[in-house]
Order: structure tokens, then sequence, then C-alpha cells
């Protein structure tokens, strides 16, 4: 893939170092938020008494004595995603895809707080005493629900922004895995074994956060760079 092109306004920001790193600070949030996430679900899935990975949701995680990690999980990880959605307008606006693209990935961070705030609810059989079925819907299982079609919609949505901004900057290679990655999401997540159903959404997930990270850690990059070619000079 093509070098991501750092746009005007990141220029400009090269010609005041402290702003370019504080905006640089705030990109790293973006590419530290998914593996965060992932090892925090990790952690939990492998070592909580009764939980499947393969078969338990992760946000049930969010349930019982321990949950309060999960919860604290999704809370920090939308956080960090809205941080990285200030530091990409920063880089991006007013070029192509720098509204709707940093606007969406805040999303996808607000998804994620929803989420963490209004708990699921129990069922599968976790946790201890929870019914083996499927749960009785309640307000607040109907709120993370509502977190997490906003997380799916607005990283599918972003997606397609990020591929019409490296189309138009002939950066054929980014807008083509911008395309396999959703196409990537969405046979992980429609594959008919529900078995595995839950392993592989986590996987999905890492594939999602995967992309918020590479163009983050592409921008940082240019960023830093025109920094320290303005130090030289």
């Amino acid at each position: 893939m093509s070098q991501l092109t750092v746009t005007p306004a990141a220029s400009q920001q090269a010609a005041t170092p402290a702003l370019s790193h504080q905006t640089a600070r705030l990109l790293t949030a973006g590419i530290v938020a998914g593996p965060l996430f992932l090892v925090v679900w990790a952690l939990q899935a492998f070592t909580r008494d009764g939980f499947d990975p393969g078969r338990h949701p992760l946000s049930l995680l969010s349930l019982g004595d321990l949950g309060w990690i999960q919860i604290a999980n999704f809370v920090v990880t939308g956080a960090l995603f809205v941080a990285c959605a200030v530091g990409l307008r920063r880089v991006l606006h007013p070029g192509p895809g720098g509204t709707w693209g940093p606007r969406l990935v805040g999303a996808v961070g607000a998804g994620l707080m929803v989420a963490g705030v209004f708990v699921t609810d129990a069922g599968a059989g976790f946790p201890a005493g929870a019914p083996a079925g499927a749960p009785e819907m309640s307000w607040h299982g109907a709120l993370h629900d509502v977190g997490y079609v906003v997380v799916t919609l607005s990283w599918t949505t972003v997606c397609l922004v990020f591929r019409g901004r490296f189309a138009a900057l002939g950066q054929r290679g980014w807008a083509r895995a911008c395309v396999a990655i959703v196409v990537a999401a969405l046979v992980l997540s429609g594959w008919p074994d529900l078995d595995s159903f839950s392993i592989r959404i986590v996987i999905s997930t890492a594939v999602q956060f995967g992309l918020v990270a590479a163009v983050a850690a592409r921008l940082r990059r240019g960023l830093l760079d025109a920094t320290s070619t303005y130090g030289a000079q």
C-alpha cells in the first residue's frame, strides 16, 4: 500500500510541533484501543469460571462480581476511539473523508461506551444461575444492543468513507483493503456455525479495530515525519 497523504491541515500543524505531538498522541489512542480491548477480553475469557469463549458473547463478561472489568474495558476503549477521532479530524479535515471519517470513528467510541454503561442480560448459562437459553430483554439490555448496532453501522460506514478518500487520493491498495475488511467481517459474522459464533465475533472485532489502528498509525507517522522535517529547517 502506498503512504497515506498528509493533508494541508496536518502540514500547518507541523509548524507548531507541540500541537503536532498532541495530535500524534490522540492518534496513538486509536492504535492501542483495539489491542487493549482484546487483551482484557482474553484475560477474562480464559480465566472466568464458566465462561466459554466459543459460545458466550463477550458482553456477558460485564455481568457477575467481576463484571466491572469488562464494563471498564468497553468505556475506556470507547474513550480512546473518541480521542482518536479528534486526532483524525485534525489531520484529515477538510480533505476527502475528513468530516465523516472522524465523526464515524467517534460514533464507534460512543457506541462502545453505551454498550459498557448499559449491560447486557444474563443468558446462555452465564454467569452461574443464569437461564440456559436466550434472556428476556430488559431496558438496559436493549440499550446495550443499541450501542452494538451503532458500533457495527458506524464502523461499516467509516470503511466506505475511507475507501472513498483513498480512491480519491489514488491509493488503490488502501481502498481495496477497506472493502476487503468489510467483506471479511461480514463473512466471519455470518458463517453458519453456532458453536464458534462468539469467537468469530471477537475476530471480526479485531479486524474492525485493526483498520482504524492502521489508518491512525500511518497518519501519525506522516505527521511526526512532517514535524521532524520542520524542526530540521
